[in-house]
């Protein structure tokens, strides 16, 4: 079954780094726009950063804003998160998929049931 693949999680203590990836199991990114989104235990799925297909153009929630960097590598079909400067808060479930832009945000463009594993990230003392 086709998916994304999500890697590059673990336990990190606050004010560190993480650089996660997301790749395609047997599809190519290239020139569609993609998005991290996050899970924590009781809340609500949150839209982390988000990149276009076609100019590179990014977004960001303004939770993450200045400290989470988006980047994608179609070479490698590779989109990479960039965490820094990591709370607390920032704990989750991190999933990548194909996403939207919608105004002032944006969504992913499938159900959660045709998403990847996810990748888990603990940022802990």
């Amino acid at each position: 079954q086709s998916q994304f693949v999500e890697s590059g999680g673990g336990l990190v203590q606050p004010g560190g780094s993480l650089r996660l990836s997301c790749t395609g199991s047997d599809f190519s990114l290239e020139g569609y726009p993609i998005g991290w989104f996050r899970q924590a235990p009781g809340k609500e799925r949150e839209a982390v950063a988000y990149i276009e297909g076609s100019d590179d153009a990014t977004r960001y929630s303004d939770s993450v804003k200045g400290r989470f960097t988006i980047s994608r590598d179609d070479a490698k079909n590779m989109v990479y998160l960039q965490m820094n400067s990591l709370k607390p808060e920032d704990t989750g479930i991190y999933y990548c998929t194909h996403a939207n832009a919608r105004p002032g945000t944006f969504v992913p463009t499938f159900a959660e049931e045709a998403w990847g594993q996810g990748t888990q990230v603990t940022v802990s003392s």
